[in-house]
Protein backbone atom coordinates (compact mmCIF):
# COMPACT_ATOMS: atom_id res chain seq x y z
CA UNK A 1 0.00 0.00 0.00
CA UNK A 2 1.35 3.43 -0.91
CA UNK A 3 2.02 5.83 1.95
CA UNK A 4 -0.13 9.00 2.15
CA UNK A 5 1.52 11.82 0.25
CA UNK A 6 1.21 15.48 -0.63
CA UNK A 7 3.16 14.80 -3.81
CA UNK A 8 1.89 13.95 -7.29
CA UNK A 9 3.41 10.45 -7.01
CA UNK A 10 3.82 8.29 -3.90
CA UNK A 11 7.39 7.86 -2.61
CA UNK A 12 8.95 4.45 -2.16
CA UNK A 13 10.35 5.59 1.18
CA UNK A 14 10.50 8.73 3.30
CA UNK A 15 12.64 10.11 6.10
CA UNK A 16 12.67 13.20 8.28
CA UNK A 17 15.97 15.09 8.37
CA UNK A 18 14.83 17.41 11.15
CA UNK A 19 16.89 20.59 11.48
CA UNK A 20 19.90 19.22 9.57
CA UNK A 21 20.97 21.28 6.57
CA UNK A 22 22.87 19.97 3.56
CA UNK A 23 26.17 20.85 5.17
CA UNK A 24 25.53 19.24 8.54
CA UNK A 25 24.55 15.70 7.69
CA UNK A 26 21.41 15.84 5.56
CA UNK A 27 23.22 14.81 2.37
CA UNK A 28 24.66 11.79 4.16
CA UNK A 29 21.15 10.76 5.21
CA UNK A 30 19.87 11.30 1.68
CA UNK A 31 22.63 9.03 0.36
CA UNK A 32 21.75 6.41 2.96
CA UNK A 33 18.12 6.34 1.85
CA UNK A 34 18.47 6.86 -1.91
CA UNK A 35 21.35 4.46 -2.64
CA UNK A 36 19.28 1.28 -1.98
CA UNK A 37 16.51 2.45 -4.34
CA UNK A 38 16.21 1.24 -7.90
CA UNK A 39 16.56 3.84 -10.68
CA UNK A 40 13.33 5.80 -11.02
CA UNK A 41 12.08 5.04 -7.50
CA UNK A 42 11.10 7.98 -5.34
CA UNK A 43 12.35 9.31 -2.01
CA UNK A 44 10.58 11.88 0.13
CA UNK A 45 12.81 14.14 2.22
CA UNK A 46 11.16 16.03 5.07
CA UNK A 47 13.14 18.98 6.40
CA UNK A 48 12.71 21.71 8.99
CA UNK A 49 15.63 23.80 7.67
CA UNK A 50 14.86 26.46 5.07
CA UNK A 51 18.32 26.41 3.42
CA UNK A 52 17.63 22.92 2.06
CA UNK A 53 15.28 24.66 -0.39
CA UNK A 54 18.38 26.40 -1.79
CA UNK A 55 20.96 23.59 -1.76
CA UNK A 56 18.93 20.51 -2.71
CA UNK A 57 18.09 21.57 -6.31
CA UNK A 58 21.80 22.13 -7.05
CA UNK A 59 22.69 18.77 -5.51
CA UNK A 60 20.04 17.04 -7.62
CA UNK A 61 21.35 18.63 -10.82
CA UNK A 62 24.92 17.57 -10.08
CA UNK A 63 24.02 14.01 -9.11
CA UNK A 64 21.55 13.59 -12.01
CA UNK A 65 18.74 12.80 -9.59
CA UNK A 66 15.42 14.46 -10.38
CA UNK A 67 13.63 16.86 -8.04
CA UNK A 68 9.97 16.28 -8.86
CA UNK A 69 8.13 18.30 -6.27
CA UNK A 70 8.45 20.55 -3.25
CA UNK A 71 5.61 21.08 -0.78
CA UNK A 72 5.83 23.68 1.96
CA UNK A 73 3.96 24.00 5.23
CA UNK A 74 4.75 26.36 8.11
CA UNK A 75 8.27 25.35 9.18
CA UNK A 76 8.27 22.15 7.08
CA UNK A 77 9.60 21.46 3.58
CA UNK A 78 8.81 18.19 1.79
CA UNK A 79 10.84 17.22 -1.29
CA UNK A 80 10.14 14.38 -3.72
CA UNK A 81 13.31 13.14 -5.45
CA UNK A 82 13.68 10.41 -8.05
CA UNK A 83 16.83 8.30 -8.12
CA UNK A 84 17.95 9.25 -11.60
CA UNK A 85 15.45 10.30 -14.29
CA UNK A 86 11.79 9.68 -13.51
CA UNK A 87 9.30 8.11 -15.91
CA UNK A 88 5.68 8.32 -14.69
CA UNK A 89 3.96 4.93 -14.64
CA UNK A 90 1.60 4.40 -17.56
CA UNK A 91 -1.42 3.93 -15.29
CA UNK A 92 -0.65 6.95 -13.08
CA UNK A 93 -3.40 9.49 -12.66
CA UNK A 94 -2.61 13.05 -13.64
CA UNK A 95 -1.02 14.95 -10.77
CA UNK A 96 -3.47 16.90 -8.69
CA UNK A 97 -0.85 18.64 -6.57
CA UNK A 98 0.94 21.70 -7.86
CA UNK A 99 4.45 20.45 -8.44
CA UNK A 100 7.66 22.34 -8.78
CA UNK A 101 9.20 21.69 -12.25
CA UNK A 102 11.69 18.83 -12.35
CA UNK A 103 15.36 19.71 -12.20
CA UNK A 104 17.03 19.29 -15.58
CA UNK A 105 20.69 19.92 -16.46
CA UNK A 106 19.79 22.02 -19.49
CA UNK A 107 16.99 23.95 -17.74
CA UNK A 108 18.19 25.06 -14.31
CA UNK A 109 15.59 25.72 -11.66
CA UNK A 110 14.70 29.32 -11.06
CA UNK A 111 16.54 30.73 -8.03
CA UNK A 112 14.73 30.14 -4.78
CA UNK A 113 14.40 32.84 -2.19
CA UNK A 114 16.97 32.47 0.57
CA UNK A 115 15.08 32.51 3.84
CA UNK A 116 18.04 32.70 6.17
CA UNK A 117 21.70 33.48 5.78
CA UNK A 118 23.70 30.66 4.25
CA UNK A 119 26.44 29.39 6.52
CA UNK A 120 29.61 27.48 5.72
CA UNK A 121 29.32 24.56 8.15
CA UNK A 122 31.69 21.94 9.38
CA UNK A 123 31.04 18.68 7.60
CA UNK A 124 29.11 15.97 9.39
CA UNK A 125 30.83 12.61 9.87
CA UNK A 126 29.35 9.17 10.28
CA UNK A 127 32.27 7.29 11.81
CA UNK A 128 34.01 7.31 15.17
CA UNK A 129 37.58 8.54 15.50
CA UNK A 130 39.99 5.68 16.23
CA UNK A 131 43.59 5.60 17.41
CA UNK A 132 45.73 5.46 14.26
CA UNK A 133 47.95 2.45 13.73
CA UNK A 134 51.67 3.26 13.44
CA UNK A 135 54.05 0.31 12.95
CA UNK A 136 57.12 0.01 15.15
CA UNK A 137 59.36 -0.85 12.19
CA UNK A 138 59.27 -1.20 8.42
CA UNK A 139 60.47 -4.13 6.29
CA UNK A 140 63.54 -4.05 4.08
CA UNK A 141 63.18 -4.11 0.27
CA UNK A 142 63.20 -7.48 -1.47
CA UNK A 143 65.14 -8.00 -4.68
CA UNK A 144 63.49 -7.22 -8.00
CA UNK A 145 64.70 -7.70 -11.58
CA UNK A 146 66.30 -4.86 -13.48
CA UNK A 147 64.19 -2.99 -16.01
CA UNK A 148 65.93 -3.31 -19.37
CA UNK A 149 66.35 -0.34 -21.75
CA UNK A 150 63.31 0.39 -23.92
CA UNK A 151 61.08 -1.70 -21.68
CA UNK A 152 57.40 -0.96 -22.21
CA UNK A 153 55.62 -0.01 -18.98
CA UNK A 154 51.93 -0.05 -18.25
CA UNK A 155 51.14 3.39 -16.89
CA UNK A 156 48.50 2.29 -14.38
CA UNK A 157 44.76 2.30 -15.04
CA UNK A 158 42.89 0.04 -17.45
CA UNK A 159 39.25 0.25 -18.63
CA UNK A 160 36.93 -1.63 -16.26
CA UNK A 161 34.33 -4.04 -17.63
CA UNK A 162 30.75 -2.86 -17.19
CA UNK A 163 30.08 -5.50 -14.55
CA UNK A 164 33.15 -4.33 -12.62
CA UNK A 165 31.82 -0.77 -12.59
CA UNK A 166 28.51 -2.03 -11.21
CA UNK A 167 30.36 -4.01 -8.55
CA UNK A 168 32.50 -1.00 -7.67
CA UNK A 169 29.51 1.28 -7.16
CA UNK A 170 27.55 -1.29 -5.20
CA UNK A 171 30.56 -1.76 -2.92
CA UNK A 172 31.03 1.97 -2.40
CA UNK A 173 27.33 2.32 -1.59
CA UNK A 174 27.44 -0.54 0.92
CA UNK A 175 25.25 -2.85 -1.17
CA UNK A 176 27.98 -5.43 -1.91
CA UNK A 177 30.15 -7.04 0.75
CA UNK A 178 33.92 -6.93 0.54
CA UNK A 179 34.41 -10.62 -0.26
CA UNK A 180 32.09 -10.44 -3.27
CA UNK A 181 33.70 -7.21 -4.45
CA UNK A 182 37.23 -8.61 -4.19
CA UNK A 183 36.17 -11.70 -6.14
CA UNK A 184 34.82 -9.51 -8.94
CA UNK A 185 37.97 -7.38 -8.86
CA UNK A 186 40.17 -10.47 -9.11
CA UNK A 187 38.34 -11.46 -12.30
CA UNK A 188 38.74 -7.95 -13.73
CA UNK A 189 42.46 -7.90 -12.89
CA UNK A 190 42.92 -11.21 -14.71
CA UNK A 191 41.42 -9.68 -17.85
CA UNK A 192 43.53 -6.51 -17.56
CA UNK A 193 46.82 -8.37 -17.08
CA UNK A 194 46.02 -10.87 -19.83
CA UNK A 195 45.48 -7.99 -22.27
CA UNK A 196 48.77 -6.32 -21.28
CA UNK A 197 50.68 -9.57 -21.67
CA UNK A 198 49.06 -10.28 -25.03
CA UNK A 199 50.29 -6.86 -26.14
CA UNK A 200 53.83 -7.96 -25.30
CA UNK A 201 54.81 -5.28 -22.77
CA UNK A 202 57.52 -5.76 -20.16
CA UNK A 203 56.06 -4.41 -16.89
CA UNK A 204 52.37 -4.74 -16.04
CA UNK A 205 49.93 -3.31 -13.50
CA UNK A 206 46.65 -4.65 -12.12
CA UNK A 207 44.86 -1.91 -14.05
CA UNK A 208 43.68 -0.25 -10.81
CA UNK A 209 40.51 -2.31 -11.09
CA UNK A 210 39.73 -1.99 -7.36
CA UNK A 211 39.87 1.83 -7.41
CA UNK A 212 37.15 4.30 -8.34
CA UNK A 213 39.84 6.74 -9.46
CA UNK A 214 43.56 7.23 -9.30
CA UNK A 215 43.82 9.02 -5.96
CA UNK A 216 40.80 9.33 -3.70
CA UNK A 217 40.46 5.55 -3.24
CA UNK A 218 43.00 6.03 -0.45
CA UNK A 219 40.33 7.84 1.56
CA UNK A 220 38.23 4.69 1.76
CA UNK A 221 41.10 2.71 3.30
CA UNK A 222 42.82 5.03 5.76
CA UNK A 223 41.76 5.26 9.37
CA UNK A 224 39.75 8.37 10.29
CA UNK A 225 38.89 9.18 6.70
CA UNK A 226 35.72 8.60 4.72
CA UNK A 227 34.75 9.00 1.08
CA UNK A 228 31.94 11.35 0.14
CA UNK A 229 30.57 12.12 -3.33
CA UNK A 230 32.27 15.22 -4.71
CA UNK A 231 28.83 16.72 -5.35
CA UNK A 232 28.19 16.68 -1.60
CA UNK A 233 30.90 19.32 -1.18
CA UNK A 234 28.59 22.00 -2.56
CA UNK A 235 27.66 23.45 0.87
CA UNK A 236 31.31 23.78 1.92
CA UNK A 237 32.84 25.83 -0.88
CA UNK A 238 33.12 29.61 -0.88
CA UNK A 239 31.29 30.07 -4.19
CA UNK A 240 28.73 27.27 -4.69
CA UNK A 241 27.51 28.63 -8.03
CA UNK A 242 31.04 28.73 -9.48
CA UNK A 243 31.82 25.28 -8.08
CA UNK A 244 28.65 23.97 -9.68
CA UNK A 245 29.66 25.42 -13.06
CA UNK A 246 33.16 23.95 -12.81
CA UNK A 247 31.83 20.47 -12.09
CA UNK A 248 29.33 20.70 -14.92
CA UNK A 249 32.02 21.91 -17.35
CA UNK A 250 34.45 19.06 -16.66
CA UNK A 251 33.90 15.92 -18.69
CA UNK A 252 33.78 13.73 -15.58
CA UNK A 253 30.74 12.04 -14.01
CA UNK A 254 30.82 14.25 -10.93
CA UNK A 255 28.04 12.35 -9.19
CA UNK A 256 30.15 9.19 -9.24
CA UNK A 257 33.48 10.71 -8.13
CA UNK A 258 34.18 10.55 -4.41
CA UNK A 259 36.36 12.80 -2.31
CA UNK A 260 38.21 11.91 0.92
CA UNK A 261 37.08 13.66 4.09
CA UNK A 262 39.57 13.54 6.99
CA UNK A 263 37.94 13.69 10.43
CA UNK A 264 40.73 12.44 12.72
CA UNK A 265 44.46 11.67 12.77
CA UNK A 266 45.27 9.49 9.79
CA UNK A 267 46.55 5.95 10.12
CA UNK A 268 47.24 3.00 7.83
CA UNK A 269 45.86 -0.14 9.41
CA UNK A 270 45.23 -1.82 6.05
CA UNK A 271 47.40 -1.71 2.92
CA UNK A 272 46.58 0.85 0.27
CA UNK A 273 47.90 -1.10 -2.71
CA UNK A 274 50.02 -3.99 -1.39
CA UNK A 275 47.10 -6.39 -1.85
CA UNK A 276 46.79 -5.22 -5.47
CA UNK A 277 50.42 -6.12 -6.13
CA UNK A 278 50.21 -9.44 -4.32
CA UNK A 279 47.32 -10.64 -6.44
CA UNK A 280 48.80 -9.29 -9.67
CA UNK A 281 52.10 -11.05 -8.96
CA UNK A 282 50.24 -14.32 -8.36
CA UNK A 283 48.86 -14.38 -11.91
CA UNK A 284 51.26 -12.29 -14.03
CA UNK A 285 54.22 -13.67 -15.96
CA UNK A 286 55.80 -10.20 -16.09
CA UNK A 287 57.08 -7.98 -13.26
CA UNK A 288 54.48 -5.77 -11.58
CA UNK A 289 54.61 -2.04 -10.92
CA UNK A 290 52.09 0.02 -8.99
CA UNK A 291 50.94 3.63 -8.86
CA UNK A 292 50.39 5.60 -5.67
CA UNK A 293 49.02 9.13 -5.37
CA UNK A 294 51.93 11.34 -4.38
CA UNK A 295 52.20 13.27 -1.11
CA UNK A 296 51.47 16.68 -2.60
CA UNK A 297 48.45 15.36 -4.49
CA UNK A 298 47.07 13.70 -1.36
CA UNK A 299 47.66 16.75 0.80
CA UNK A 300 45.92 19.00 -1.71
CA UNK A 301 43.11 16.48 -2.00
CA UNK A 302 42.54 15.87 1.69
CA UNK A 303 42.95 19.32 3.16
CA UNK A 304 39.60 21.08 3.31
CA UNK A 305 39.28 23.56 6.11
CA UNK A 306 35.70 22.70 7.01
CA UNK A 307 36.58 19.00 7.34
CA UNK A 308 40.26 18.41 8.09
CA UNK A 309 40.52 21.04 10.83
CA UNK A 310 38.92 18.59 13.23
CA UNK A 311 42.28 16.83 13.46
CA UNK A 312 44.87 19.24 12.02
CA UNK A 313 45.47 22.94 12.46
CA UNK A 314 46.77 23.32 8.91
CA UNK A 315 47.65 21.29 5.85
CA UNK A 316 51.34 21.15 6.82
CA UNK A 317 50.38 19.11 9.88
CA UNK A 318 48.20 16.87 7.71
CA UNK A 319 51.12 16.39 5.31
CA UNK A 320 53.30 14.97 8.10
CA UNK A 321 50.93 12.02 8.52
CA UNK A 322 50.48 11.60 4.77
CA UNK A 323 54.25 11.36 4.33
CA UNK A 324 54.46 8.77 7.12
CA UNK A 325 51.67 6.66 5.60
CA UNK A 326 53.16 6.73 2.11
CA UNK A 327 56.55 5.71 3.46
CA UNK A 328 54.90 2.77 5.24
CA UNK A 329 53.17 1.72 2.03
CA UNK A 330 56.29 2.05 -0.12
CA UNK A 331 58.31 -0.03 2.34
CA UNK A 332 55.79 -2.87 2.23
CA UNK A 333 55.48 -2.65 -1.56
CA UNK A 334 59.24 -2.93 -2.01
CA UNK A 335 59.32 -5.81 0.48
CA UNK A 336 56.88 -7.63 -1.83
CA UNK A 337 59.31 -7.28 -4.72
CA UNK A 338 57.37 -4.59 -6.58
CA UNK A 339 59.62 -3.69 -9.48
CA UNK A 340 58.65 0.00 -9.54
CA UNK A 341 56.56 2.23 -7.26
CA UNK A 342 55.22 5.19 -9.22
CA UNK A 343 54.16 8.36 -7.39
CA UNK A 344 51.52 10.31 -9.31
CA UNK A 345 51.75 14.10 -9.06
CA UNK A 346 49.67 15.56 -11.92
CA UNK A 347 48.70 18.55 -9.80
CA UNK A 348 52.22 19.94 -10.25
CA UNK A 349 51.17 21.13 -13.70
CA UNK A 350 47.99 22.60 -12.21
CA UNK A 351 50.24 24.72 -9.99
CA UNK A 352 52.11 25.95 -13.06
CA UNK A 353 49.39 26.23 -15.67
CA UNK A 354 46.07 26.05 -13.83
CA UNK A 355 44.98 29.61 -14.57
CA UNK A 356 44.36 29.10 -18.27
CA UNK A 357 40.75 30.20 -18.15
CA UNK A 358 39.60 26.89 -16.69
CA UNK A 359 38.89 27.98 -13.14
CA UNK A 360 41.93 26.27 -11.65
CA UNK A 361 40.13 23.06 -10.63
CA UNK A 362 41.51 20.89 -13.38
CA UNK A 363 41.91 17.51 -11.73
CA UNK A 364 38.70 17.09 -9.74
CA UNK A 365 40.12 15.01 -6.92
CA UNK A 366 43.42 16.82 -6.80
CA UNK A 367 42.69 20.49 -6.94
CA UNK A 368 39.77 21.11 -4.62
CA UNK A 369 41.86 22.19 -1.65
CA UNK A 370 43.65 25.45 -1.05
CA UNK A 371 46.56 26.57 -3.18
CA UNK A 372 49.14 29.26 -2.46
CA UNK A 373 51.58 31.12 -4.67
CA UNK A 374 53.32 29.09 -7.36
CA UNK A 375 56.80 29.21 -5.82
CA UNK A 376 55.44 28.26 -2.40
CA UNK A 377 53.48 25.34 -3.81
CA UNK A 378 56.41 23.96 -5.79
CA UNK A 379 58.65 24.23 -2.73
CA UNK A 380 56.01 22.45 -0.62
CA UNK A 381 55.64 19.67 -3.19
CA UNK A 382 59.43 19.36 -3.43
CA UNK A 383 59.74 19.03 0.35
CA UNK A 384 57.04 16.35 0.58
CA UNK A 385 58.48 14.29 -2.27
CA UNK A 386 61.96 14.42 -0.74
CA UNK A 387 60.58 13.27 2.62
CA UNK A 388 58.59 10.39 1.12
CA UNK A 389 61.39 9.03 -1.06
CA UNK A 390 64.37 9.51 1.27
CA UNK A 391 66.36 6.35 1.92
CA UNK A 392 64.53 4.06 -0.50
CA UNK A 393 66.33 2.48 -3.49
CA UNK A 394 66.32 5.16 -6.17
CA UNK A 395 65.96 2.71 -9.03
CA UNK A 396 62.70 1.34 -7.58
CA UNK A 397 60.91 4.70 -7.44
CA UNK A 398 59.29 6.68 -10.25
CA UNK A 399 57.46 10.00 -10.57
CA UNK A 400 54.62 10.52 -13.04
CA UNK A 401 53.45 13.95 -14.18
CA UNK A 402 50.78 14.77 -16.75
CA UNK A 403 48.28 17.56 -17.45
CA UNK A 404 44.89 15.97 -16.84
CA UNK A 405 43.38 12.73 -18.09
CA UNK A 406 39.62 13.00 -17.63
CA UNK A 407 38.57 13.62 -21.24
CA UNK A 408 39.68 12.99 -24.80
CA UNK A 409 39.11 16.68 -25.52
CA UNK A 410 42.65 18.03 -25.75
CA UNK A 411 41.43 21.61 -25.44
CA UNK A 412 40.19 20.91 -21.90
CA UNK A 413 43.56 19.84 -20.49
CA UNK A 414 46.47 22.04 -19.49
CA UNK A 415 49.30 23.17 -21.76
CA UNK A 416 52.87 23.94 -20.74
CA UNK A 417 56.37 22.52 -20.76
CA UNK A 418 58.47 20.82 -18.08
CA UNK A 419 61.13 23.53 -17.74
CA UNK A 420 59.92 24.83 -14.33
CA UNK A 421 59.87 21.29 -12.90
CA UNK A 422 63.40 20.24 -13.87
CA UNK A 423 64.96 21.47 -10.56
CA UNK A 424 62.41 19.38 -8.64
CA UNK A 425 63.02 16.36 -10.89
CA UNK A 426 66.78 16.62 -10.35
CA UNK A 427 66.66 16.74 -6.57
CA UNK A 428 64.02 14.14 -5.71
CA UNK A 429 65.13 10.57 -4.95
CA UNK A 430 63.45 8.89 -7.92
CA UNK A 431 65.30 6.99 -10.61
CA UNK A 432 62.61 7.17 -13.30
CA UNK A 433 60.49 10.03 -14.60
CA UNK A 434 57.38 8.73 -16.37
CA UNK A 435 56.10 11.68 -18.35
CA UNK A 436 53.41 12.78 -20.74
CA UNK A 437 55.43 13.73 -23.82
CA UNK A 438 53.55 12.69 -26.95
CA UNK A 439 50.87 15.37 -26.82
CA UNK A 440 51.97 18.79 -28.10
CA UNK A 441 50.57 20.23 -24.86
CA UNK A 442 53.62 18.85 -23.02
CA UNK A 443 56.11 21.12 -24.77
CA UNK A 444 59.51 20.12 -26.08
CA UNK A 445 61.41 17.00 -25.03
CA UNK A 446 64.63 19.02 -24.96
CA UNK A 447 63.35 20.87 -21.88
CA UNK A 448 64.28 17.75 -19.89
CA UNK A 449 67.94 17.74 -20.89
CA UNK A 450 68.82 19.00 -17.41
CA UNK A 451 67.58 15.99 -15.42
CA UNK A 452 70.17 13.90 -13.55
CA UNK A 453 72.38 11.58 -15.55
CA UNK A 454 71.34 8.64 -13.37
CA UNK A 455 67.65 9.20 -14.03
CA UNK A 456 65.81 7.25 -16.69
CA UNK A 457 62.87 8.66 -18.56
CA UNK A 458 59.64 6.86 -19.35
CA UNK A 459 58.73 8.57 -22.60
CA UNK A 460 55.10 8.99 -23.53
CA UNK A 461 55.23 7.77 -27.13
CA UNK A 462 51.47 7.44 -27.60
CA UNK A 463 48.84 9.97 -26.62
CA UNK A 464 46.10 7.61 -25.45
CA UNK A 465 43.52 10.33 -26.14
CA UNK A 466 44.36 10.52 -29.85
CA UNK A 467 46.06 7.36 -31.05
CA UNK A 468 43.71 5.85 -33.63
CA UNK A 469 45.96 6.73 -36.58
CA UNK A 470 49.33 5.97 -34.98
CA UNK A 471 51.64 3.43 -36.63
CA UNK A 472 54.64 1.49 -35.38
CA UNK A 473 56.91 3.83 -37.34
CA UNK A 474 55.31 6.87 -35.64
CA UNK A 475 55.94 5.39 -32.21
CA UNK A 476 59.49 4.32 -33.06
CA UNK A 477 60.32 7.81 -34.33
CA UNK A 478 59.17 9.38 -31.06
CA UNK A 479 61.19 6.89 -29.04
CA UNK A 480 64.27 7.39 -31.19
CA UNK A 481 64.16 11.12 -30.61
CA UNK A 482 64.42 10.42 -26.87
CA UNK A 483 67.26 7.94 -27.46
CA UNK A 484 69.24 10.61 -29.28
CA UNK A 485 68.75 13.04 -26.40
CA UNK A 486 69.16 10.76 -23.36
CA UNK A 487 70.92 7.67 -24.69
CA UNK A 488 69.61 4.16 -25.32
CA UNK A 489 70.21 2.93 -21.76
CA UNK A 490 68.06 5.63 -20.16
CA UNK A 491 64.87 5.38 -22.23
CA UNK A 492 61.73 3.45 -21.27
CA UNK A 493 58.45 3.54 -23.19
CA UNK A 494 54.85 4.14 -22.13
CA UNK A 495 51.65 5.94 -23.03
CA UNK A 496 51.22 9.54 -21.91
CA UNK A 497 48.87 8.50 -19.10
CA UNK A 498 46.53 5.69 -18.09
CA UNK A 499 43.49 4.48 -19.99
CA UNK A 500 40.86 4.97 -17.26
CA UNK A 501 42.01 7.42 -14.59
CA UNK A 502 38.38 7.76 -13.50
CA UNK A 503 36.62 4.40 -13.48
CA UNK A 504 33.40 5.74 -14.97
CA UNK A 505 35.13 7.77 -17.65
CA UNK A 506 37.66 5.62 -19.54
CA UNK A 507 39.72 7.37 -22.18
CA UNK A 508 39.68 4.29 -24.41
CA UNK A 509 38.12 0.87 -24.71
CA UNK A 510 40.11 -2.14 -23.54
CA UNK A 511 40.58 -3.23 -27.15
CA UNK A 512 42.03 0.15 -28.16
CA UNK A 513 44.26 0.19 -25.07
CA UNK A 514 45.67 -3.22 -25.97
CA UNK A 515 46.31 -2.00 -29.52
CA UNK A 516 48.25 1.01 -28.22
CA UNK A 517 50.48 -1.13 -26.01
CA UNK A 518 51.07 -3.58 -28.86
CA UNK A 519 52.24 -0.72 -31.10
CA UNK A 520 54.73 0.38 -28.45
CA UNK A 521 55.97 -3.20 -27.99
CA UNK A 522 56.47 -3.56 -31.75
CA UNK A 523 58.38 -0.26 -31.86
CA UNK A 524 60.53 -1.49 -28.95
CA UNK A 525 61.44 -4.65 -30.85
CA UNK A 526 62.31 -2.64 -33.94
CA UNK A 527 64.58 -0.27 -32.00
CA UNK A 528 66.25 -2.97 -29.92
CA UNK A 529 67.20 -4.80 -33.09
CA UNK A 530 68.57 -1.61 -34.60
CA UNK A 531 70.61 -0.44 -31.62
CA UNK A 532 71.83 -3.82 -30.43
CA UNK A 533 73.25 -4.40 -33.91
CA UNK A 534 75.03 -1.05 -33.91
CA UNK A 535 72.99 0.46 -36.72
Amino acid sequence: MSMPTVHPYPPKTSFNGGDLDCGNGLLLLIRKHIDPLEPGELLEIVSHDSTVEVDLPSWCRLTKNELLNMHTEPGVWRFLVSKGPFTPPADAALPTVTARPAAHPETPLAPLKLKKKRKKPQMAITQEVVTPHIPDSLPEPADAPNIEPLSVLSLGSWPRPRWMLESLHQHLEGRLDDDAFQADADDAVQLAIAAQERAGIDVVTDGEQRRDNYSSFVGGILQNCQLIPVTDLLPYVDDPDQFNKELQALDVPAGEVRHPAVFGPLGRNDPLTVHEVQYAQSIATKPVKVSLPGPYLLTRTMWMECVSDRAYDNREQLAVDIVRILREEIAYLLAEGTILVQLDEPVLTEVLYGEQGQGGRTFMCGALGERGAQDEELAFAHQLLEQVTEGFPTDRLALHVCRGNWTTDETSALTGGYEPLVPLFRSVNVGTLILELCTPRAGELEALAGIRDDQRIGVGVINQKDSANDTVDDVAARAERAIRLFGYERVLLNTDCGFATFADNPIQSARAAERDLRLIAQARDQLRTKYQHGA
